[in-house]
């Protein structure tokens, strides 16, 4: 008999189930025990590295070094500058490049994999940070927005590579635990890289520019993010706890990816109704970091209020996470019950937003460095109610945050289990709310009003929640038919599905 061996997740692919004779979980059904490469049977242990959960983690990881330090440094306000005009530049380059390479980023996954896609694209990241080092010695505005268009570039690959991971690999009775795990891990980059600016900036009550060292530490770990992606494995060689792959295209051509890009509207009209929704889900940063807690509070401050905004984000994807989960209601009614939440607090949290806003000097006074008011600025001794109630107010902005991506990421996911069509969903879901994003961040830097961007802010939010009613409670049902699945694909129900064959065990 043959011995058994290590397997490369290269090789899991190739892999078949082997059925136990013992019956491991006490039901009438058996579980695999193992699985046969080439006629030799291997143990599961051996293709863990290839399971969703480790894979889900990885990207997790690469976010928290990437787009997670990137929140810090975006949370601070103005990047961490004292004038916000070179960071609403570069942000308006970001999101508008993210916005048209986003939508075709999920073809580009598709054919590059996903590994590829989510290491080119964490380059960007330390680039920016870089960016802004240099614009502290020099001011050189050109080099910051370049960075910002070229990071655009960059987080539209890594963003749908990370969709398609988040909404295809796990099972569908776990993809809200999937979601809220991605979603705390990432954002513990954004908590721990706020740490770095409040411990630089503890004892500074001025209104002034972060140190060079805040920005040398976001580079380094930005860049180690771009690293660790060249660990993943690519979709294909993913292979679920039951034995079941994730639903590709076998030999995709930029023809086919195309098709696909297409045949995801036109095989379903009616998902465009969760573009407002896709729009609106950026555009609150704008707001909240720049014109709320960049316009009023000092740095150290502004330093502590990232800290508690981030933090609250992993509470949001906690409780929605395990709530969209919840076993002992169906899959539809969930998917009701997560939008009438929705709803409620988008009104509830965002009009005690406007009880504090509306009471705030204007833009021209914030920014007016004779007006006196740097010296005024909120400051975490002010106690209550001048600090404590803006700073409930910000956690709960986050909180809110949290609570929309992870719903909109489950809304997706629950629409398809093809990890084609996910990776297609993605690039528009970050297409389109980059859009929305680049026109905020240009209204930022056109020195809207602050009463303005967020009476705006506000209303779209809510129109865009009136808008994807009629998918959230038609469209999502119980479960999503491999029938259903395999339209977006070339392969069969064989190709995806379990063998419960009893392979025989190969002789030398």
């Amino acid at each position: 008999m043959a011995d058994e061996k290590q397997v490369t997740a290269q090789e899991a692919p190739h892999l078949e189930p082997v059925h136990s004779d013992v019956d491991e979980t006490h039901t009438t059904t058996t579980r695999p025990s193992g699985w046969m490469y080439k006629g030799i049977k291997v143990g599961k242990s051996e293709i863990w590295y290839a399971s969703p959960i480790v894979q889900l983690l990885m990207v997790a990881m690469v976010c928290f070094l990437c787009p997670g330090m990137f929140n810090a440094l975006s949370g601070l306000g103005a990047a961490g500058q004292v004038d916000p005009s070179a960071q609403n530049d570069a942000s308006t380059a970001l999101y508008s490049t993210f916005a048209v390479v986003a939508f075709f980023s999920g073809t580009i996954a598709n054919m590059l994999g996903v590994k590829a896609t989510l290491s080119v694209g964490g380059l960007g990241y330390c680039i920016y940070a870089a960016s802004f080092l240099c614009f502290n010695h020099t001011q050189n505005r050109g080099f910051v927005v370049f960075a910002g268009a070229f990071l655009g570039v960059c987080a539209g690959l890594l963003w749908t590579a990370q969709g398609t991971i988040m909404m295809s690999y796990p099972p569908e009775d776990k993809k809200g635990r999937y979601i809220s795990w991605f979603w705390i891990i990432f954002n513990l980059g954004a908590v721990i890289g706020a740490l770095v600016p409040l411990g630089q900036n503890v004892n500074s009550r001025d209104n002034v520019a972060v140190t060079d060292g805040t920005y040398v530490g976001f580079i380094v770990l930005m860049f180690l993010g771009a690293v660790l992606a060249l660990f993943l494995c690519n979709a294909g060689n993913v292979i679920r706890h039951d034995g079941s792959k994730v639903i590709l295209m076998k030999n995709p051509s930029w023809k086919t990816e195309i098709k696909g890009l297409v045949e995801t509207i036109t095989a379903s009209p009616w998902v465009v109704l969760l573009f407002p929704m896709f729009f609106a889900s950026n555009i609150f940063y704008t707001y909240q970091l720049n014109d709320m807690n960049g316009g009023h509070f000092n740095i150290r401050t502004r330093a502590l209020n990232n800290l508690l905004y981030w933090t609250s984000q992993i509470i949001g994807a906690i409780v929605f996470g395990y709530a969209l989960d919840a076993g002992k209601f169906r899959r539809s009614v969930r998917a009701k019950a997560s939008f009438i939440v929705l709803f409620v607090i988008t009104f509830i949290i965002w009009g005690g937003g406007w009880a504090w806003q509306k009471d705030q000097v204007v833009r021209e006074i914030a920014e007016d460095e004779n007006s006196g008011y740097d010296k005024l600025r909120i400051d975490w001794v002010d106690g209550a109610p001048r600090y404590i109630a803006p700073m409930f107010l910000f956690m709960f902005y986050g909180f809110y945050d949290a609570a929309w991506q992870t719903c909109i990421y489950w809304y997706m996911g629950a629409l398809s289990n093809s990890g084609r069509k996910a990776a297609n969903l993605a690039g528009f879901y970050k297409g389109i709310q980059s859009a929305g994003a680049a026109v905020f961040w240009r209204l930022d830097g056109l020195k809207k009003p602050y009463n303005t961007i967020f009476g705006v802010t506000w209303g779209l939010l809510g129109a865009a929640l009136i808008f994807a009613a009629p998918v959230i409670w038609l469209k999502i049902k119980d479960t999503v038919s491999l029938e259903e699945d395999l339209k977006f694909s070339d392969e069969t129900a064989e190709d995806v599905t379990v063998n419960t064959k009893q392979p025989k065990e190969a002789s030398v």
